[in-house]
């Protein structure tokens, strides 16, 4: 009888070690899983959510406003620029046109993969050039669509000159919309173009002034 309950006994307490170590094993299981899960979502969530955040910040309404404008002006002059190929006549300014084109296509395409990465509108192809120098718009220095239809027309010294004081004017324009952003911008590679533009642009409106001398 005591040897009975002996055995007994010794069965209950296996047992009871045994079931202990299951639900040692299931929490600890558990506890790999849950911390994994967190490590790797909050990793990645988080990195997200605070990249966002970061560029949403550093991303005003102003650097908004300069790409968004910036883009269709950049267009305009490229625009403007290719014409030159085959109607300036002035060496001079086909070499003037090259580099105005080579400069701001890169831009162009860096502007439309920020306000992408913003979340922002990219303006369609042809949006702006309504827009006269003269309508006191957020885009000064655009030519009308009548401006760039008599260029079209032209060819030879008379393109070479109206060219140079379209593109001075445009110029200026451009020089304008890159000194709101440097004072009112926030995101600083944006603050970085508008700088440069500025200065090339303002080397360029010199050299076209003494072109237009001769």
């Amino acid at each position: 009888m005591t040897t009975h309950r002996i055995s007994l006994h010794r069965a209950a307490v296996a047992a009871a070690a045994t079931a202990v170590a299951a639900l040692a094993l299931t929490a600890c299981g558990g506890n790999e899983q849950s911390a994994g899960g967190e490590q790797h979502g909050g990793g990645h969530g988080g990195t997200s959510h605070d990249n966002g955040g970061k560029a949403a910040k550093e991303a005003g309404r102003a650097d908004v406003s300069f790409a968004q404008g910036m883009i269709p002006h950049h267009r305009q002059a490229l625009e403007m620029s290719r014409l030159a190929s085959s109607r300036a006549e002035s060496a001079e300014v086909k070499s003037l046109a090259g580099k105005i084109e080579k400069a701001q296509k890169p831009e162009i395409d860096k502007l439309s993969g920020w306000l992408k990465s913003w979340g922002e509108k990219v303006p369609a192809a042809g949006e702006g050039s309504e827009h006269s120098a003269h309508g006191g718009h957020s885009m000064p220095g655009m030519m009308t669509p009548q401006d760039m239809e008599k260029l079209k027309k032209m060819s030879g010294k008379e393109f070479d000159r109206e060219f140079l004081k379209m593109m001075t004017a445009h110029h200026e324009g451009a020089v304008e919309m890159a000194r709101t952003e440097e004072w009112d911008g926030t995101y600083k590679p944006a603050k970085a173009m508008a700088r440069e533009i500025r200065s090339s642009q303002t080397g360029e409106i010199k050299e076209m002034r003494g072109l237009l001398k001769k």
